[in-house]
Order: C-alpha cells, then structure tokens, then sequence
C-alpha cells in the first residue's frame, strides 16, 4: 500500500488551505439563502444547497494524491483552516468536517483506491450526500420534515454534490492537467 510522501501532505494542505479559505467566503451566501428561504418555510434548504461547495476538498484531495486516507484528509482539514479563519459555526465545524471526509472517503473506498474517474467522483459525491444527510437528519432534525420534505432536501444535496464534487472537481482536475501542472494518468 502506498504511504504518504512529503509532497503529498504539501498538496493536501495546500487543498485544504485554499478550500478552507473558500468555505469561509461562502458562509455569506448561506446566509443569504437562507435569509431568502425562511419566509417561505425553507431556510434550511439552504445547508442543502451549499453542502456541495463545503465538501470539494475531499474529493479533491482523494483524487489527486490517490493514497487511503488523503479524501478524509482534506476535507477534515479544510475544515480546520475554516475555523482557524474565523468562520461562524465554532468547533462543531470539525465534526462537521470529520462527517464529509468520512463521506468522500467512501467513495474512494468502494473501489478499492483503483479507479479515479467519473464513476468514483460520482461514488464519492453519493456516499457523501448520503453519510453528511443521515448526520444532518439528526443534528439539525430532518426526522421532524414531512416525507415529501426529507426528498426534497435529500435531493438538492445529491443535486449539490454531483455539481461540485463531481463536475467541478473533474473541470479542475482536467485543466491542471491541461496546464501540465499535474499527471493524474497514472495509478
């Protein structure tokens, strides 16, 4: 199996200092989603509709360095430097950010860290909707939505996800590609 290399925490970090930085300027459009949602009953719709900006750091990571353990890496840490930048959420956000690398990581997992293509990517974001909601469901008490509303926002996450951590995260592999500043053509 391979071990993380010096060069890998670096471009790890580096992912989680930038998304970190990325995640803390989009707590001002979660709080105008959800300032715009409330009055008709669906403020909280707007976690939904953000989760898949906050967990771009992991797949991006996982993707990237393709060793065990880099998805949740990334993700976790992007989480940290969040809450050393000051965002709002206090420590919970590092559970938070432990919950969406645990996630991200899955994806990964289910292929045995030996595809890094669409369908991992689309895995990833999958089983991060999917492990970020059943947490959601108890933290913030989605169990108290009708059925119609635990679909609704089960979908806008999946919705989310599949956007920003799954084309997102492959338009930004591809153009470092293109910019040759990465071979992920390797395994």
């Amino acid at each position: 199996m391979k071990k993380l290399h010096v060069r890998d925490i670096i471009l790890i970090a580096l992912i989680a200092i930038i998304f970190g930085f990325i995640y803390l300027a989009s707590d001002g459009l979660y709080n105008a989603l959800t300032a715009l949602l409330t009055p008709i009953g669906y403020g909280m719709l707007a976690n939904d509709i953000m989760m898949g900006i906050w967990c771009m750091a992991g797949p991006l990571a996982g993707f990237l360095v393709r060793i065990p353990g880099s998805a949740f890496l990334g993700e976790f840490l992007g989480a940290c430097v969040e809450l050393l930048a000051g965002e709002q959420w206090g420590a919970v956000n590092l559970i938070s950010g432990a919950v969406q690398g645990l996630g991200s990581e899955l994806g990964f997992t289910f292929t045995s860290y030996r595809r890094y293509d669409w369908f991992t990517l689309f895995l990833s974001a999958t089983t991060t909707t999917i492990v970020t909601y059943l947490y959601d469901f108890i933290k913030n008490g989605y169990s108290y939505f009708s059925t119609f509303n635990m679909i609704l926002y089960f979908v806008v996450r999946w919705i989310s996800m599949l956007l920003f951590t799954c084309v997102l995260v492959k338009l930004i592999v591809n153009l470092l590609e293109k910019a040759h500043v990465i071979q992920t053509n390797q395994n």
